[in-house]
């Protein structure tokens, strides 16, 4: 198919990580601290963070196990590295340590207190489109 006959995409981009979470009150207080915001959604059944207009939710349905399970979902900030230790110091372990990618482009991850991949990313070059 030739770009012009390719049918139109149904994805629209990042929305919502979901993270499974144990603790659903622990998690939310971590990642409170973390975010420096609380959830705009509350519920025992989910917590939803509004995060730059995407959403990182915490489900405790561990039903379907909890922790990495190979995907990584890159949150952006502003500095990397810094980003990084802030999260260490905060309670997460290292995953993979803050990296240069390639055109200026950094990313690194970590996981959360409850086993979850929180990846993070320093692209200077992505805008999100009005």
């Amino acid at each position: 198919m030739t770009p012009k006959t390719r049918p139109r995409s149904n994805f629209l981009g990042l929305r919502t990580a979901k993270y499974v979470v144990p603790d659903l009150a622990q998690a939310k207080a971590w990642y409170s601290s973390v975010l420096g915001i609380e959830p705009y959604f509350d519920e025992p059944f989910y917590v939803g963070f509004n995060v730059g207009g995407f959403e990182l939710g915490l489900d405790p349905d561990t039903s379907g196990g909890t922790g990495a399970g190979g995907s990584i979902a890159y949150w952006g900030v502003s500095n990397a590295d810094s980003a990084y230790a802030r999260l260490i110091s905060l309670g997460a372990t290292e995953h993979e340590a803050v990296r240069d990618v390639g055109g200026d482009i950094r990313i690194g991850s970590v996981l959360d207190p409850f086993g979850n991949v929180l990846g993070i990313i320093d692209n200077p070059g992505f805008r999100i489109a009005p």
